[in-house]
């Protein structure tokens, strides 16, 4: 009696995009949400766009100078590991340029601050924002982005408060900035003030922080603060103003449509946070990705973006690796989504779990992407073997969280060009969720002599047989 199993059982090869964006295939059913519309008046993404690269243009030409004169992988850009200029290189750039050291420090300074100069270990070199600058105007805009949320590390601050006010400052202005978007219109300094007083106040009390010694009577007047607010205002409004967030003059201050917009994305994301059913804004991270884990693409990306805004960037990436390294492959995957809309500030922790099994497929396509390489293209940094373990991976997730007839399409993404051959490379990759992952397939697969097989490669896996 003959065997029925096929001998060479061809499988329809597919664009290699399915095999990065295989994690999402079991997150596609809830329906898209329409997108919010940007306030009246608002200049359209494209003019956006340009304001923001003629904001970034002094820096942009300093990192296109650094790229060419330095050359890939060069270390004399930087002296101290930390992507600060090396005083010989600032003073060639000045030369070459037309400009003073010091403005050529302060360009490769909002450089950083905006990403197109990006720090990877001990030198610097450009960013992807800055390969995507004349093509890519939603890359544009998250370079401007980027500098806006730095906005405090682009103007000195002032060198006589105390580190502990200028933190409360800082953590205030999100409400300042909120209130400029909201009136629409200029605002007085002084009223600006005393909403950055209040806040101030509010965040003290939050804390709870009772001076130590002998305290006076409670008065029905609220205590004045310790030192006056004033020149930490100024400070950050013109902080602000250096960044092309806001102008200010004559005792009043507007926000750029530039800032108007950056402002009004982020109260859309604290809105679409605190709307969603399951709450993610204020859950670790492995719930907020189950509770992401039935949205489409574009809504689940949104609720990241939410979630990171209410926690500090390292705080919030460690949490997504550490869900990345638990049991559920579906969460693996959706980690890795969450760190791709972190961006630049998650490359160090990425590139650091890059030789741990379970991640380093999942670790490597994140590199290649945010070093510029095509997500169409992204596969090609795998060798054959974390194909084959990510294929595994993601089947595990499939099987999981999704239905049959999507495990047996999950058979399109696969490298290899036939089913014995893909058996035999799946037995040998030993990943440790390959025995549920072939019974679940051969329990869906509609073809009695695959099935067979794929149920035969399970069994041998299970007793360690050949």
């Amino acid at each position: 009696m003959t065997s029925r199993i096929p001998r060479d059982s061809r499988l329809r090869l597919v664009g290699p995009r399915s095999l990065s964006a295989a994690p999402r295939a079991v997150n596609q059913r809830r329906p898209r949400r329409s997108a919010p519309r940007p306030p009246e008046g608002t200049p359209a993404p494209a003019e956006l766009a340009r304001m923001a690269r003629s904001q970034l243009a002094a820096a942009a030409r300093v990192a296109r100078w650094a790229d060419a004169a330095l050359g890939p992988g060069s270390d004399g850009a930087t002296a101290d590991g930390k992507a600060t200029l090396a005083d010989a290189t600032a003073e060639r750039a000045a030369r070459d340029l037309g400009l003073t050291v010091a403005q050529v420090r302060a360009d490769w300074d909002t450089a950083r601050l905006a990403g197109l100069v990006e720090v990877h270990g001990d030198s610097a070199r450009p960013g992807w924002r800055l390969r995507a600058w004349n093509r890519d105007d939603s890359a544009v805009l998250r370079g401007w982005v980027a500098l806006f949320d730095a906005w405090s590390l682009a103007h000195a601050e002032p060198a006589d408060h105390e580190p502990a006010t200028v933190a409360e400052v800082v953590s205030a202005m999100p409400q300042v900035l909120s209130f400029l978007q909201l009136s629409a219109g200029s605002v007085p300094v002084d009223q600006l003030l005393d909403l950055l007083e209040q806040r101030v106040t509010e965040l003290r009390t939050e804390r709870c922080e009772i001076p130590y010694g002998p305290q006076p009577e409670p008065t029905e007047q609220p205590q004045a603060l310790d030192a006056p607010l004033a020149p930490l205002l100024d400070w950050a409004l013109h902080a602000l103003a250096s960044v092309g967030a806001l102008t200010c003059g004559g005792g009043q201050a507007t926000l750029t449509p530039l800032g108007n917009w950056a402002v009004w994305v982020k109260l859309e994301q604290i809105c679409v946070a605190a709307q969603s059913p399951a709450g993610n804004i204020e859950v670790a991270a492995d719930e907020m990705l189950r509770g992401c884990a039935q949205l489409r693409p574009n809504a689940a990306r949104a609720e990241y973006r939410a979630w990171l805004a209410a926690r500090p960037v390292g705080s919030a990436v460690t949490e997504l690796i550490a869900a990345a390294r638990g049991d559920d492959a579906l969460l693996r995957g959706l980690a890795f989504e969450a760190l791709r809309v972190v961006g630049a500030p998650a490359e160090p922790d990425v590139s650091a779990v890059a030789d741990e099994p379970t991640l380093r497929p999942y670790a490597l396509l994140w590199l290649a992407e945010h070093d510029g390489v095509d997500p169409e293209d992204a596969h090609e940094v795998l060798t054959r073997e974390e194909a084959t373990w990510l294929w595994v991976d993601t089947a595990a997730a499939v099987a999981d969280h999704g239905e049959a007839p999507m495990l047996v399409r999950h058979l399109e993404s696969a490298v290899q060009p036939t089913v014995p051959m893909l058996l035999d490379e799946v037995r040998a990759v030993g990943h440790p969720r390959t025995v549920q992952v072939l019974v679940a397939l051969a329990a869906a697969h509609p073809d009695p002599a695959l099935a067979k097989a794929v149920r035969r490669a399970a069994f041998q896996v299970h007793t360690g047989g050949s």
